[in-house]
């Protein structure tokens, strides 16, 4: 299984990235991101560390790693900026966190994060055809997340990527233990969001493309 949405303690998760590591690979996963919420306050303290402990922790777990950054409140006119200077500090997958309806998120911030060309849009809440649309042409992947309260939109958010032939994958925005993935919970989520059982590998290949990307 690959998730390319996680945090730790680095950011507001409880687990330390080493934790968070060795629980995802018990669980299954064979590669996993770590994403912490960044902006410009944190972005040079967080980005180059992670970085460096991804290749002791795929040498030593046998699972691979990638370091990345999850692009929080950053100011839309900003993202892409950002966005550079993250790829350039050592992040490997870039995820803007989108307009979910849990949160107040600035305007603009799904349309910026696909115009940006980053890997994955996170919960996008109400996701536009418009933004949909570019994301396809861009191949900025959406995101279905297994986080219940920002997965309200899932059905909606499927709907429309796959009628504008967005690529669709499954993360989930872990910050406990108890939010990897599980085949139960891959189930019900996918069966919540209008999706078929067999659309899981299908998700998975598209997250394989980044992972493949950042190797």
């Amino acid at each position: 299984m690959i998730d390319l949405h996680t945090h730790t303690l680095f950011s507001d998760g409880i687990l330390s990235p080493s934790e968070l590591v060795y629980r995802a690979k018990k669980h299954g996963y064979t590669a996993v991101a770590i994403t912490d919420h960044v902006d410009h306050s944190n972005m040079d303290f967080v980005i180059p560390r992670i970085a460096k402990l991804a290749k002791i922790l795929t040498e030593s777990y046998g699972i691979f790693v990638l370091p990345g950054a999850e692009l929080t409140y950053v100011p839309p006119r900003l993202i892409r900026e950002v966005s550079c200077e993250c790829r350039t500090l050592g992040a490997k997958v870039v995820v803007v966190h989108g307009e979910t309806i849990e949160e107040v998120v600035p305007e603009g911030t799904n349309l910026a994060a696909v115009e940006a060309e980053i890997d994955i849009l996170a919960h996008p809440g109400h996701l536009s055809d418009e933004v949909a649309l570019l994301a396809s042409k861009n191949n900025v992947k959406i995101e279905i997340t297994t986080k219940s309260k920002h997965g309200i939109t899932n059905k909606e958010v499927a709907q429309i990527a796959l009628k504008s032939k967005a690529k669709l994958v499954i993360d989930t925005d872990t910050h406990e233990p108890e939010h990897f993935l599980t085949k139960k919970l891959i189930s019900k989520v996918l069966s919540d969001a209008g999706l078929s059982a067999d659309f899981f590998d299908e998700m998975q290949k598209n997250s394989l493309e980044i992972v493949n990307k950042g190797d």
